[in-house]
């Protein structure tokens, strides 16, 4: 009965958002961003209920790729969650991020930002030359076209990368529906942002009183 280690769990690991700023949308192109948006929401939404060890990180915000998205704001306000600002490509190489990240002291690490071929490829190789088990939720990440992602994908992959979902990604958290403390928030997440499975949960809950 005991679960993997290979699985996620809230205290086993730590998230960094990268990048998810206007300037970085623009050109993404291998998902639609209202998608991706979405996505996002589903992730950042997640690590708060399950007060998930998150990093959130920005480059050149105020000269050039501007504001987060609302969907990260929305959960990691900007006033209270500390954003680290780069100018390095690489969150693995600034230091200040370095070392909010590495002082989380968690041996997982999962990746989500833009773009997938530069600002992700870049932290999780980086990462995981230095032991750490690095995961990427895919489609949480964008880039320039479908090619730069899928290879950018490929390579981490081929490095040792474990690619998720970000519908996995909070589903494995929560795991257990008997979890009543996060149930109710974990479905109001997707009741929000969850497409059709989440009208699937508020036909449920309305339909079959559940």
């Amino acid at each position: 009965m005991k679960p993997s280690v290979n699985l996620l769990t809230p205290d086993n690991h730590a998230l960094v958002l990268i990048d998810f700023e206007g300037q970085m949308a623009f050109a993404t192109s291998n998902l639609p961003v209202h998608e991706l948006r979405t996505n996002v929401a589903i992730v950042a939404g997640a690590s708060k209920i399950f007060n998930v060890a998150t990093v959130v990180t920005t480059v050149a915000e105020e000269s050039f790729s501007g504001p987060v998205f609302p969907e990260v704001e929305e959960f990691y306000p900007i006033a209270t969650s500390g954003y680290i600002d780069r100018t390095t490509m690489n969150t693995w190489e600034d230091e200040n991020a370095y070392k909010a990240i590495t002082a989380l002291k968690k041996k997982k690490i999962v990746l989500a930002g833009l773009w997938t071929g530069v600002c992700i490829v870049g932290p999780a190789l980086s990462a995981i030359e230095e032991g750490y088990e690095v995961y990427v939720i895919t489609d949480a990440c964008g880039d320039v076209s479908n090619e730069a992602h899928e290879r950018a994908v490929q390579r981490m992959v081929q490095a040792g990368v474990i690619p998720i979902t970000s519908i996995q990604y909070l589903l494995e958290l929560q795991r257990d529906w008997a979890r009543e403390a996060t149930y109710g928030p974990v479905t109001s997440l997707m009741k929000k942002y969850g497409g059709s499975y989440g009208l699937g949960i508020q036909y449920a809950h309305t339909m079959l009183k559940h």
